[in-house]
């Protein structure tokens, strides 16, 4: 695959080639690499691939090769010039701010951000200096209005978490680099199945490959992927500080990635049956999910996305009480606030994802105590309606 031009394949095919790097053994699966280091034939050798004047592989905090293969692989995906794989999702913002801000400089976010990026932000990177202003996801004069002359990452979540908001990414990345920020776009309920960022503009995109890229619940694992000049310094910042992916995770994400198309249109066939159901029934208040022609951005991710994902989030009409009476009585959905796996997953976003917010926070992110999230997962849909029904029951 090295001398096949990746522009050409459809992510598809990508998804299953791009990376692939076979050793003398001619092995047709992606080999593991379990090794903390590699051998070097001389003390020249290792002065060499230490400095980087000659490529290899050196010590599994920065170089190992079954990473090397997912993250060349995910950054083909996602229309990259090189990717950086980092042990969780939360690592991999990490990695960025800290690889691309100083003190004094300013984050342009949206204000419907997964809980813990919020909590990153506020708590831990306003302790070295830098601050943050949220803006609207959906509201491109707040995003304007927000910058500053110290204006350095602009950062959103499209589709959001949970209320499936929908981004212009092309408008926002305009907002940016007009004031000369970059912006990243974290891609986690699209994936690059449904979604390239970087086609529409942005800089960077960030991914929690622990949901739809894993898809079965079983590693943890993130990414950053762009340009090689704003890759390199993640990629160094990784190297020093060691937010490392493991070489074995990294090799179940490579098979993740393998079935990903066919996962997400699966995710999105059913994700849209259920809302069209939900949005008919009568305890029902709103449902959020931009497959439905009721929702605002509908439009937008039509031309955005080429599918809308499994999330669907609703308010229901009574409140907390009725939102974790239909949590507890179902008996199918997984009672858990991980999302992007072939399980369903059923989660209260005001008390858990989302509880370390404050109530104004959360009010601003629209997440109220009636509000219920569904990881929609590859169940028959039929079941999963009767399993609501059940939750929904006088």
């Amino acid at each position: 695959m090295a001398d096949l031009d990746y522009s050409t394949l459809h992510p598809d095919t990508l998804a299953v080639r791009a990376g692939t790097e076979r050793t003398h053994f001619g092995e047709h699966s992606d080999a593991m690499f379990l090794t903390s280091s590699f051998v070097v034939g001389s003390a020249h050798e290792a002065q060499l691939k230490f400095t980087g004047q000659v490529p290899g592989f050196i010590y599994s905090r920065f170089t190992n090769p079954t990473v090397s293969a997912f993250e060349e692989r995910l950054a083909a995906m996602e229309g990259g010039e090189r990717a950086v794989a980092t042990a969780s999702g939360m690592s991999a913002i990490m990695s960025l701010c800290l690889a691309h801000l100083r003190s004094g400089d300013h984050i342009v976010a949206s204000s419907v951000l997964f809980g813990s990026t919020m909590q990153f932000f506020n708590n831990y990177m306003a302790k070295f200096g830098v601050e943050v202003t949220y803006a609207s996801p959906v509201d491109l004069a707040e995003w304007r209005a927000a910058v500053k002359p110290n204006s350095k990452l602009f950062f959103l979540e499209t589709p959001s978490n949970p209320l499936v908001d929908v981004a212009d990414i092309r408008a926002i990345a305009d907002i940016a680099h007009a004031a000369g920020a970059i912006l990243a776009v974290d891609n986690c309920f699209c994936s690059p199945a449904l979604q390239q960022p970087l086609k529409f503009g942005a800089d960077i995109v960030v991914h929690s490959a622990t949901k739809y890229i894993d898809g079965q619940g079983r590693v943890l694992g993130g990414a950053v992927v762009g340009s090689n000049a704003l890759i390199e310094p993640v990629y160094l910042f990784l190297r020093t500080a060691g937010p490392t992916l493991s070489p074995f995770n990294a090799w179940v994400l490579l098979k993740g990635l393998e079935t990903l198309g066919i996962r997400m249109k699966a995710h999105s066939e059913n994700a849209m049956k259920l809302a069209t159901w939900l949005e008919a029934h009568p305890k029902v208040a709103r449902v959020y999910y931009s497959g439905l022609k009721s929702h605002p951005q509908h439009e937008l991710a039509e031309r955005q996305q080429t599918g809308h994902g499994g999330v669907v989030s609703f308010d229901v009409k009574g409140g907390q009480d009725l939102a974790w009476r239909v949590i507890d009585r179902v008996q199918l959905m997984s009672r858990t606030a991980n999302l992007g796996d072939v399980r369903t997953t059923i989660s209260h976003p005001a008390t858990t994802s989302h509880g370390r917010l404050t109530p104004e926070a959360r009010a601003r992110a629209g997440i109220g105590d009636g509000l219920i999230r569904i990881s929609v997962g590859l169940e028959h849909i039929g079941d999963l309606i009767a399993d609501l029904e059940r939750g929904f029951a006088d």
